[in-house]
């Protein structure tokens, strides 16, 4: 059925009555179900094919009392990770025979209750957040009380399960690795930015980089931290008042591969070498830290995994083999040396 353009005038009806079968038939081959010799179905998917006809979701969603589609929660389409977690879920849903509407929230919390509240068990069945950064676990649980499917996706504190089914990796574990690169390759003053508040979205990373510091009995002050907006021109600017008020700094680790390239841009406009007057480590992967010259040292986490297994636990959710307290973990992070940090001379 791809040959021929869609005709919404076309209907099951018509696609009946010139296939010769009944309606249930076509309802049946076109879904895979039931049982159909294989001439009746080649018949019918002809007929289809040839009248350009395509199913009514909406129809369907009446008869069957659900939703074709599931809600993507995001907080802002324009950072690289968010397309990469929706295309990825959204190839997920399409195995569910479900579509993926996105509802992008531009960090606007009051835009993301109001996505709730027109989508969430009208237009979609069930809801992925792909993290709750704008969204409070109240609103969210609240929804859930109403019967609402709804799972939490990049969920960063594993330890502290928020009471609505999620999918985790390990935050701190992510923000330990960018450090020890750091430390092994002989850094003793490292600086820190951070895109969120110290206890925010990024808490986890930011954490299990200051335990690594510790341990290796590395002094490090407010002097050295900054923690602001995950964005690249947040990232930018704190680095550039960081790099400033302490130009001795020989790393920094910052919690976001987003910052991370605007603390590359800043660097070079200071005059400092990448990597060979200050090192630069991140966390997540995105598609422009393989881009960027030079390439950005990050900690890799499962962005496809994570988005796959929040669809998958949506799905088990609205079929009530999930609970509240179902809590799903995701591969370990890795970390990928690039250009952006060397050994210190």
């Amino acid at each position: 059925m791809s040959s021929k353009l869609f005709n919404p005038a076309a209907t099951i009806k018509d696609v009946a009555a010139q296939a010769g079968v009944s309606v249930m038939t076509v309802s049946n081959v076109l879904r895979g179900r039931g049982r159909v010799s294989e001439e009746t179905r080649r018949r019918v998917l002809e007929t289809a094919e040839r009248q350009g006809y395509r199913p009514n979701l909406t129809a369907r969603a009446l008869v069957e009392r659900k939703a074709p589609t599931l809600a993507l929660m995001l907080s802002c389409i324009t950072n690289p990770f968010y397309p990469e977690f929706a295309l990825a879920a959204n190839l997920q849903a399409l195995k569910h025979e479900r579509h993926l509407l996105v509802c992008n929230t531009d960090h606007e919390p009051d835009r993301g209750t109001g996505f709730l509240e027109q989508v969430a068990g009208s237009l979609s069945d069930g809801v992925l957040v792909a993290n709750n950064a704008d969204l409070p676990i109240d609103e969210l649980r609240a929804l859930q009380e109403r019967g609402i499917p709804v799972v939490i996706s990049v969920w960063e504190r594993p330890d502290e399960p928020p009471g609505i089914p999620c999918v985790t990796f390990d935050s701190e574990g992510a923000g330990r690795l960018a450090a020890q690169h750091l430390v092994e390759y002989g850094h003793r003053r490292i600086g820190a930015i951070v895109g969120s508040p110290k206890h925010g979205i990024h808490g986890g990373r930011y954490a299990g980089f200051r335990e690594v510091v510790r341990a290796a009995k590395i002094r490090q002050s407010t002097a050295d931290e900054r923690f602001t907006e995950d964005s690249f021109e947040h990232g930018y600017e704190a680095a550039k008042d960081l790099l400033s008020a302490r130009p001795d700094l020989t790393a920094i680790f910052v919690s976001n591969d987003l910052p991370a390239l605007g603390v590359l841009n800043a660097a070079s406009d200071l005059g400092f070498s990448v990597p060979g007057g200050l090192s630069v480590v991140s966390i997540t992967d995105i598609i422009p830290a393989r881009q960027s010259r030079p390439g950005l040292t990050t900690v890799a986490i499962p962005t496809a995994e994570m988005a796959e297994k929040g669809v998958n636990l949506l799905v088990e959710l609205m079929a009530g083999r999930a609970t509240e307290a179902t809590v799903v973990h995701t591969s370990a992070p890795k970390l990928v040396v690039r250009g952006s940090t060397a050994r210190l001379r």
